[in-house]
This record gives C-alpha cells, sequence and structure tokens, in this order.
C-alpha cells in the first residue's frame, strides 16, 4: 500500500467514523417524543371522562412531572392503577388518576401551603 492509498482509507474511515456520530446524535434527539393524542385540545374542552385510558407520556404531563419521576411514582406503589395496553405499553385511566390525585391531597384550611403562611407572616 502506497502512501496516498493509506492516506485515502484513512480519510475514508474518518469520514465513516464522523456519518455514525452524526446518525447516532439524530437517533438521541428522536426519544423526545410530542405529546401524543389530541389530550390538550380535550383539556380545553373538559372532555376528559373517566374511562379515557391516557399514555404514560400523557399522565406525566397531565400531572406536571417528567416521565422519569412518573416512572419513580409508578414503582413505589403508591401510583394509580395501572392498565396494561400491551405486554411493553401502559396507560392510566383518567379515573384512576382522579381517584389517585384526591387520595394524595392534604387536609387544611385554605391556603395552607408554605408560600401561604409566608405571606400571612408578612401581612401581620
Amino acid at each position: 500500500m502506497t502512501l496516498r492509498e493509506s492516506e485515502l482509507s484513512r480519510a475514508q474511515h474518518a469520514k465513516r467514523s464522523h456519518e455514525k456520530q452524526v446518525k447516532r446524535k439524530k437517533k438521541r434527539r428522536k426519544k423526545r417524543v410530542p405529546l401524543e393524542g389530541p389530550l390538550p385540545f380535550l383539556l380545553c374542552k373538559r372532555q376528559l371522562q373517566d374511562t379515557q385510558i391516557l399514555s404514560f407520556r400523557q399522565w406525566c404531563a397531565l400531572n406536571g412531572f417528567s416521565p422519569r419521576t412518573g416512572h419513580r411514582i409508578l414503582t413505589s406503589g403508591n401510583g394509580p392503577i395501572v392498565t396494561m395496553l400491551t405486554d411493553t405499553r401502559i396507560g392510566i385511566s383518567v379515573g384512576n388518576n382522579r381517584r389517585w390525585q384526591e387520595s394524595r391531597a392534604r387536609e387544611g384550611p385554605t391556603g395552607s401551603g408554605d408560600r401561604a403562611r409566608h405571606w400571612r407572616k408578612s401581612q401581620t
């Protein structure tokens, strides 16, 4: 192999390596899937029925936490009842989510959060 041939093969290897790296980055970006289905539209119209099944991502978005936090809640055993959509895909019914949220509600006077207490102290 001549010097020129080895330089060409090295350049081709570098080009293939770069193309693989770009392809991997594009794959990583594809993992971020937008919210499935017309959930935002249904929320605006207040048309969510108790029997409706939310996908896992929709359930996370509805409750305002990340998918990682959603997995943590479900694996802890303190989450809502899960519906198996397929062998690998899960969903949560709107009714089960509502009951889970009600079970997590805290009793107390109106505006009993930390900010409310701080606000009342500053007013007196």
